[in-house]
């Protein structure tokens, strides 16, 4: 995934600001793609160059407000049907767990106990997102909310995992 498909996909749903899609960065995707308010601004104007996007209205101290083409829209498509998603094959996570060997068996433990933790603080930080947001009806509502579930339940994985293995150092 990239930036760019992200952007496009939440200008799918209504034009937005730079602003306004930084705010829904920071409430819907910052766990699936992070992305900082630089990232955002230069990615808008390369979509804009090559004609994904359109400034729809300009505001006050150069606020602009982007709408989707259909020329943004078939790459959207396009890179949802045709394009196969990349499976993440690095885990800093567990290649540390496959070397816990070197440590001592309570560093070993207190690293998974760190990351039981770890697990259960981004769970509980996004139940409290989720109880957050007055959902919708729309389809980032819907999807939001099912890709949120994810995050919820991968995380709840994680922390059970993370004690079991604890357990299961001598």
């Amino acid at each position: 995934m990239s930036l760019r498909h992200a952007l496009l996909g939440l200008l799918s749903e209504r034009t937005a600001s730079g602003y306004d899609l930084l705010k829904l960065f920071d409430t819907s995707l910052a766990n699936v793609w992070p992305a900082t308010q630089s990232q955002i601004y230069t990615e808008l104007t390369k979509l804009a160059g090559a004609g994904l996007i359109t400034v729809a209205a300009e505001g006050p101290r150069g606020r602009k407000e982007y709408a989707l083409t259909d020329e943004g829209l078939a790459e959207l498509r396009h890179w949802m049907t045709e394009t196969r998603p990349q499976r993440v094959l690095r885990s800093d996570i567990l290649l540390r767990v496959f070397f816990l060997g070197v440590l001592t068996p309570e560093q070993a433990r207190a690293y998974l106990d760190e990351l039981a933790g770890m697990s259960e603080q981004e769970h509980d930080d996004l139940q409290r997102l989720m109880e957050s947001i007055d959902w919708g009806d729309d389809n980032l509502a819907v999807y939001g909310r099912i890709a949120l579930e994810y995050g919820l339940r991968f995380n709840a994985m994680r922390r059970e995992w993370a004690e079991w293995a604890a357990a299961q150092i001598k």
